[in-house]
């Protein structure tokens, strides 16, 4: 698969989401305890805002060596380094959900073409720095597409709106997902989910 394809094709349908979006819907529920406007915030935030700034600073040690790597951190990742994490991300998002305004389309228009711009200028194996550590450009994104094809659904799901989701980015997300249930040790247990031999514990999740 064309990482670089798959992104580019997953921010577009994103923007595209977003620009569909019901006024009155965004103070409504989003996902959890999110609103919707949280919640784009949340994945504008990680997926899109964020991709400029990390791939312009370059070097240092890689310390994760495939996407998986990226998620099974955060699994592995102290309770208090966790906690500290998700309060991060929920100020961030909503910082960012208000930051876009009544004109979220077109900030979210812009910052996709910002990021694309930055991934065409970005090598592969360009080494950046991640909250999870030091990341080849190549692995850290599918990190970014899998972002926005699960929060893409999300906001898909909680407007009854249709999310265009490039299948070859939404194929990488599934299989990011599984190559992530396998390295946290719930591989057995996903490939049986996927395959009719059994189900999936209520609010199972490889993230």
């Amino acid at each position: 698969m064309d990482y670089r394809r798959n992104y580019r094709a997953a921010a577009v349908s994103f923007a595209d989401l977003v620009s569909r979006l019901p006024a009155d819907r965004w103070d409504g529920p989003g996902t959890g305890d999110w609103s919707l406007r949280e919640l784009v915030g949340h994945t504008v935030g990680s997926a899109l805002r964020q991709v400029p700034p990390v791939l312009t600073v370059t070097g240092g040690v890689v310390t994760l060596h495939a996407p998986e790597d990226y998620w099974a951190f955060a699994r592995s990742a102290p309770p208090e380094l966790y906690a500290a994490a998700t309060a991060a991300s929920t100020a961030d998002a909503r910082e960012t959900g208000a930051w876009l305004g009544d004109d979220a389309a077109t900030r979210v228009s812009e910052l996709a073409g910002q990021a694309t711009a930055a991934l065409a200028a970005a090598n592969d194996d360009d080494v950046v720095t991640t909250p999870a550590g030091g990341m080849r450009v190549r692995d850290w994104l599918p990190t970014r597409t899998f972002e926005l094809v699960v929060h893409g659904t999300d906001i898909a799901a909680a407007t009854g709106l249709t999310f265009d989701a490039p299948p070859d980015a939404v194929a990488e997300a599934v299989a990011l997902a599984a190559r992530v249930a396998a390295a946290v040790g719930d591989g057995e247990l996903v490939l049986r989910a996927l395959t009719g031999r059994a189900g999936l514990p209520e609010k199972f999740s490889v993230v």
